[in-house]
């Protein structure tokens, strides 16, 4: 029980790490002479808000959009929910909403975007030609798919009228800073919410090439609106960026490192394995079980008492029917890969608190979980071909479920090893 108690303080503690309020006042830009407004996208976009109106000395006007539940109050920066993995009329109604609030803006005037994961479906307003539900469409076969994330925001870029920098054209030529939550494995700011403030270097052909590499052929307007000839979202070197800063505000490094240092003070030596490990989440699973056995057999690449701890994205390529969520793929894949292996302990959890679509933020396995599936008539094996991982851990007991935590930098693993 111990380990398990652990295990979830290093999840608090890496959630922790990662709340605005403990970052954004060192990025403020200078007050401008003309307007300040402020726009939103994300998981963590009320939250932020919050935090920029706490540190903010002057006059401020904005909306920011987020998810259903994930609403806090605000002073002066309006609040608007919508619907997250796959967009809703609400999300489209908040992005007409902002560009409104952005046209006609001049030099002197400061526009900061708040940004974090989960804005790419939250800001959604569809280029012309296409309609919200063809977008739902292709937004849930990707999610199936397997493609990452890089891949899925590289299409929703070219179908989109407000990302790939196309809210950077709207900006300009006001200044804009955007400030940002980074959920994507390596960083990258043009990939967070699939970056409406920043330059994109992917183009119209790299979108058809990855529909194609996945077989996904509809909702043909998308497949003919990709093929069509049409101006490229804006490059490097667009002047519009002239007058653009972006700065990462919280990151998954920084909450592995605040892990680690909690895991110390408790006795544990920390192994970071890396801050954007991707790939399908079982896979990764054989791969950190490896690392595992290694750690109880010989000591390598770390001494027990010892905990690994890792962030990125897995992804599942959904062949079953059952109630999944990448975390629990991961867990169930892992602790078949272990098999009962004594003296480990693993947790793997979504920092929002939702892992995919289900109500828990991930899971826990114990060096008994198969024993007890076992006695209660569970087949992991079979649970993990259904892509079932939320099941297995529901009649387990062993689902982790935090509500909201109102920030977002992805997946949090750990391994703890103590025997």
């Amino acid at each position: 029980m111990k380990h398990k108690k652990f295990l979830n303080e290093l999840f608090d503690v890496a959630i922790n790490a990662a709340l605005p309020e403990h970052t954004i006042k060192e990025y403020l830009p200078d007050p401008p002479t003309g307007r300040t407004v402020v726009i939103g996208c994300g998981k963590a976009a009320a939250t932020m808000a919050v935090a920029f109106e706490k540190a903010w000395d002057a006059p401020v006007e904005g909306v920011v959009v987020t998810r259903y539940g994930h609403k806090v109050p605000t002073q002066f920066i309006e609040v608007r929910e919508a619907s997250h993995p796959i967009p809703d009329e609400a999300g489209m109604a908040a992005a007409i909403e902002i560009q409104a609030l952005i046209v006609n803006l001049t030099s002197n005037d400061l526009v900061v975007f708040l940004v974090s994961g989960g804005g790419s479906s939250l800001l959604t307003l569809p280029a012309e030609g296409i309609s919200l539900e063809d977008k739902k469409m292709l937004n849930t076969k990707l999610l199936q798919s397997g493609a990452n994330i890089r891949e899925m925001n590289c299409v929703r870029k070219h179908l989109s009228a407000v990302k790939g920098g196309r809210l950077a054209e709207a900006i300009s030529p006001a200044q804009c800073v955007t400030l940002a939550i980074s959920d994507i494995p390596g960083d990258d700011l043009s990939v967070i919410a699939s970056g409406p403030t920043e330059p994109d270097e992917t183009t119209f052909n790299d979108a058809q090439a990855i529909l194609t590499k996945y077989r996904i052929n509809e909702p043909k307007s998308i497949m003919n609106f990709l093929g069509a000839d049409k101006p490229e979202t804006p490059k490097p070197d667009n002047p519009v960026f002239k007058n653009m800063r972006s700065h990462l505000i919280a990151t998954p490094q920084h909450s592995l490192e605040a892990a680690a240092r909690f895991a110390r003070i408790r006795g544990f030596t920390p192994l970071i394995l890396g801050d954007a490990i991707e790939g399908e989440a079982r896979e990764v699973a054989r791969v950190l079980a490896g690392i595992t056995k290694q750690v109880v057999r010989h000591n390598q690449p770390a001494q027990k008492p010892c905990v690994l701890l890792s962030g990125g994205e897995t992804t599942v390529t959904v062949n079953g029917s059952g109630r999944g969520g990448r975390n629990a793929e991961f867990l169930l894949s892992l602790a078949l890969e272990l098999n009962g292996l004594d003296g480990v302990w693993a947790f793997a959890g979504d920092t929002d608190g939702i892992d995919g679509t289900e109500d828990n933020a991930g899971a826990l396995i114990t060096p008994d979980s198969l024993k007890r599936a076992g006695e209660i008539g569970l087949d992991a094996k079979l649970m993990l071909a259904d892509n079932d991982g939320y099941s297995f851990f529901k009649q387990l007991n062993d689902l982790v479920i935090t509500g909201p935590t109102l920030t977002n930098v992805n997946d949090f693993r750990a391994i703890v090893i103590d025997n």
